[in-house]
């Protein structure tokens, strides 16, 4: 008897034990009872899909596909190394390759029904516990939260956010036992590794945080621990960190103290949708916001979290779209690597997620048509069966002005369309860690193509050989700096001299914004803190003219200082130079052109004095004809430069720039127009319309309250151009004489 009471009081102890060490619904009765698949993929989803399998051609391609690539791993067997890599290495890029297997393996199980899949996932899981238990942190000492798996947190919360998807497909076919060792050994300490272990990484608002933050929460939703669940959402409680302290990048970790999920919802989105850091890294975060979403959706309805901020987590994939160009790649704002496009995989989600939770999203449909892939799962599902069904329709860009910060009071973006002409115009707020010296800087496209370049990052991602695929030194002394963007420099010295932290206490103003005329697109911008007692305001437009093959950009830099100052004003285009107004001379020796701020790293290749009111500068790209005019005072300089200067490891591109130089100015105003014209076939070796069609431009008014410019073209035709500099209201009145003709009109601006 005595022998039985102590066999059933260590039994007890032992499950007490277990319980607590797992949490308090650990294998309760909801835990044990629960449903899976019950994340992204559900139950009911997959009854839908297995009924309809054969019958909807774009989910039945993406399965084929997907299947092909999962057969092929399998074949090959599974490895899990030792963490040792950077970016680009072996042991990065092979656990890397696996999270992305593992889920989709997990999901194949489900459709398909077929054990091998399940067996798979089962192995490679037991093979990571195994692994994870003797991990101390990476080996690469970088970054400011290191991982295990990979050398920095976010990698491994990558991993666990898809990972979790994979358990939540394989979660029935495993024992109890089995269930219980990987939550034991693996995912719960996984979690709080990259949460409580790395307080600096997880308890901040970064799309970092983001991933981390959904990477807790989808784990903790399968497993059903509701601490978990309330980690993710709102952060780890009672947490004091350095408010001063920065990461890698030099943004601040947690300046502010709010963390979680619908901290990192509510901070860096404005109610437009866009995301503070820029669309190349709102594109990133996407997938972790949109799948933990449909996750809780799923799971927690009660939520609402697709309605939580005024839906601004389907908002955001509009705005996304729109920020893309005519090849759907994404216009590159501060940090970002140029082709990145809405054809990646988190583009996939994003569309498939947004229509599956949208009531009027047909124009999604189009979307994930070109894609040519949809998820394997029940949005994917929904998407590719409407498809079949014809619902689809054409996703319309319109010309649109997008606000930054979490009340839409911190500037934004402006993009003007017109014909095939994409100009985007930034003067957002500094865009966290990630952000740009640039305000009032502009990059204009044509069918895709770059006319006036933003230069976007130095970094070859996940490329080992160029500094482990990590961000390069010049990113900070290169692509971050103002001379390497199209907007106006003082003295050679950056926007709020490259400091990040003034630089984030100031945006630039919305000055009017103004897309209702078919012929006219205009956007007007204020920026008052980059320079000390300097103002500048910059109006940009698209015009259309009756006399004009196409429509064309003008652009009106207006600057106001206390203090004489040297200017400088860049256009980095893209192809070879034809033919200037102005004589210029080229050194034998190509030295840079300054010792800092970015100046560094240009090399000056020729030099010329302005020889009349307006310059003009044509180049040959793409078959197509451009030329830059310019209107140019007495001591204007052109300067011909080229990345490149001190760059011994070929970090940086080698692109050109011409740079307008004015010096000792206090108030003066840039003005200069560019046009896209004619084109040239190799074939026939023939040239169509490659001189400019405008013959003359000039500032006929500058004032406190107003600029006109007259533009004139080659048939003798004038038309003028007026913005209002101070009051730009839509139903301000004006009436104002120039050259004893009088002009009235209601409105920012007069074109006629």
């Amino acid at each position: 008897m005595r022998r039985k009471f102590i066999f059933f009081l260590f039994f007890y102890l032992s499950f007490i034990a277990v319980c607590f060490s797992q949490g308090s619904d650990y294998y309760s009765d909801a835990a044990s009872d629960q449903e899976h698949p019950n994340l992204i993929l559900t139950k009911e989803g997959v009854k839908q899909i297995r009924a309809h399998l054969g019958s909807i051609p774009l989910f039945d391609e993406t399965l084929e596909k997907v299947k092909a690539e999962i057969d092929a791993e399998i074949s090959q067997g599974i490895d899990t190394p030792v963490p040792e890599d950077y970016s680009g290495g072996y042991t990065h890029e092979r656990h890397k390759r696996n999270f992305l297997v593992i889920q989709k393996a997990g999901v194949l199980y489900q459709i398909l029904n077929d054990e091998k899949y399940a067996k798979y996932v089962k192995d490679m899981l037991m093979q990571y516990e195994a692994l994870y238990k003797t991990l101390p942190q990476h080996p690469k000492t970088r970054s400011y939260a290191r991982g295990k798996l990979f050398w920095q947190c976010l990698n491994d919360a990558n991993w666990l956010v898809y990972v979790s998807q994979a358990y939540d497909c394989v979660y029935n076919y495993l024992s109890e036992e089995e269930r219980y060792k990987l939550e034991s050994n693996l995912f719960r300490p996984f979690a709080d590794y990259i949460s409580i272990g790395n307080p600096q990484f997880f308890n901040r608002v970064h799309n970092h945080s983001t991933w981390g933050n959904a990477a807790v929460g989808m784990i903790g939703l399968v497993m059903n621990d509701d601490d978990l669940i309330h980690r993710a959402l709102y952060g780890i409680k009672n947490i004091n960190l350095d408010k001063t302290a920065k990461d890698d990048d030099g943004g601040f970790i947690n300046k502010d103290g709010k963390a979680g999920f619908l901290a990192n919802i509510e901070e860096p989105f404005s109610p437009d949708g866009y995301y503070t850091e820029g669309p190349y890294y709102q594109r990133y975060a996407m997938y972790p916001f949109l799948i933990f979403a449909q996750s809780l959706q799923n799971k927690k309805p009660e939520l609402e979290i697709f309605n939580y901020k005024n839906g601004v987590l389907l908002k955001a994939v509009q705005t996304l779209l729109n920020l893309t160009d005519a090849d759907g790649e994404f216009f590159p704002l501060n940090d970002a690597q140029k082709g990145m496009s809405y054809y990646s995989r988190e583009l996939v989600t994003a569309v498939d997620i947004a229509y599956h939770n949208s009531d009027d999203a047909a124009g999604f449909l189009s979307i994930a048509k070109e894609q040519g892939q949809v998820l394997l799962d029940d949005s994917g599902f929904s998407v590719a069966l409407s498809i079949k069904k014809g619902k689809e329709k054409p996703y319309q860009k319109t010309s649109i002005n997008l606000t930054d910060g979490p009340k839409g009071d911190q500037g934004g973006v402006a993009i003007l369309r017109q014909g095939d002409l994409e100009l985007v115009f930034k003067y957002t707020a500094q865009g966290s860690s990630h952000g740009h010296y640039d305000k009032l800087s502009f990059s204009l496209f044509e069918k895709g193509d770059e006319i006036i370049q933003d230069y976007g990052l130095a970094r070859f991602v996940n490329i080992e050989q160029k500094g482990g695929g990590n961000y390069l030194k010049e990113n900070s002394s290169w692509a971050k700096q103002s001379i390497a963007h199209n907007t106006v420099i003082q003295n050679e010295i950056s926007h709020f001299n490259a400091d990040y932290e003034k630089g984030s206490k100031h945006h630039s103003d919305l000055h009017y914004f103004y897309v209702e005329n078919d012929n006219v697109k205009v956007v007007s911008a204020k920026e008052i803190n980059a320079y000390p007692e300097t103002e500048m305001l910059r109006t940009m437009a698209i015009l259309n003219g009756e006399d004009y093959e196409k429509p064309f950009m003008l652009d009106i830099m207006k600057i106001n200082s206390t203090s004489a100052n040297q200017y400088d004003l860049p256009f980095y285009y893209f192809g070879q130079i034809l033919q200037t107004s102005f004589e210029y001379k080229t050194p034998e020796i190509l030295k840079p052109l300054g010792n800092e701020n970015g100046y560094q790293h240009l090399y000056l290749e020729a030099s010329a004095k302005r020889d009349a009111d307006y310059s003009k500068f044509s180049w040959f790209n793409n078959n197509t004809f451009y030329i830059l005019t310019i209107v140019t005072n007495s001591n204007d300089e052109f300067l011909f430069t080229r990345i490149g200067a001190n760059d011994p490891e070929f970090n940086l591109r080698r692109d050109p720039a011409l740079i307008l130089r004015r010096k000792n100015c206090t108030n003066t105003t840039f003005v200069s127009a560019i046009e896209s014209h004619g084109s040239y076939s190799p074939v026939s070796e023939s040239a169509w319309n490659s001189k400019s069609n405008i013959k003359n431009l000039k500032v006929v008014l500058d004032t406190e309250d107003y600029t006109g410019i007259s533009i004139t073209n080659v048939k003798g035709n004038t038309t003028f151009f007026i913005t209002a500099n101070t009051n730009a209201a839509k139903d301000a009145t004006h009436n104002i004489t120039i050259n004893d003709i009088g002009y009235k009109w209601t409105g920012p601006y007069y074109y006629k």
